[in-house]
């Protein structure tokens, strides 16, 4: 039987640590693909794209750090596995309370790079499905080189910009390079919905329905927005609609 196939990806500021744990990566018969980034951001927008086994990271990075990275992993439903890759061992204990497969050492020795694969694949195979824990989901939107985690719940109306996406909440607006047909589609459970082709909303934070001369519009935090012909007999539908046992 052949070995299992795993994809990695490879996260580090300085490309000559990146390349360096990549190549001894690719050279395991055990590792299928190698992919790389070279910050935290870069990290979340491949693992958005890519079907990631392993995430090969360093912790001291600008922006978003690897511990950092590693909470917002632990986030997802199908997350990857984590090992961090560092100059540093201040960072062990910490990093081990986010379930953190290894902690390598720089420089990195091959067979070192090799017993951390090995370790991913056995908690591989130890794996059980399990429920995720209800942790509070967030949205990580960057600013001058800072990223900061919106909590879903404060996001209250969304609006298209080409190939990015503006979040509006209570407080202001953070752009975002996500589609909206995607959004639409993952926080479809979290009650949003779409009222017209370039803006969907969450339907917890309409505050009003108003219907003048055959234009609807919803009211959502003194914002009146409009609501395409399209989409006002199933957003109303959705708004009108009694609530289900479980909500009671």
């Amino acid at each position: 039987m052949s070995p299992p196939s795993l994809t990695v990806l490879v996260v580090d500021d300085e490309a000559p640590a990146r390349n360096e744990v990549a190549w001894l990566l690719d050279q395991d018969e055990r590792v299928g693909r190698v992919l790389t980034a070279a910050n935290g951001t870069a990290a979340l927008t491949a693992l958005e794209h890519e079907d990631v086994d392993v995430v090969f990271s360093d912790i001291a990075m600008p922006g978003l750090d690897g511990m950092q990275l590693a909470r917002v992993i632990r986030r997802f439903v199908d997350r990857p596995q984590v090992v961090f890759v560092t100059a540093y061992d201040n960072h062990a204990v910490d990093a081990f309370d986010l379930d953190v497969v290894d902690y390598l050492m720089k420089p990195v020795r091959p067979e070192r790079i090799g017993e951390a694969v090995r370790r991913c694949l056995t908690a591989r195979e130890r794996e059980v499905p399990t429920v995720p824990k209800q942790e509070e989901e967030t949205v990580p939107v960057e600013l001058g080189g800072v990223t900061r985690f919106v909590p879903l719940r404060e996001i209250q109306w969304v609006q298209a910009q080409g190939d990015y996406a503006r979040l509006h909440t209570a407080t202001g607006s953070h752009l975002v390079r996500i589609p909206l047909a995607s959004l639409e589609e993952q926080w479809a459970a979290a009650g949003f919905v779409r009222i017209h082709r370039s803006t969907i909303v969450c339907t917890h934070h309409v505050e009003e329905v108003r219907n003048e001369g055959g234009r609807c519009t919803v009211v959502v935090d003194g914002e009146e927005l409009q609501v395409s012909r399209r989409h006002t007999r199933a957003l109303r539908s959705t708004l009108l609609r009694p609530p289900s046992a479980e909500e009671r």
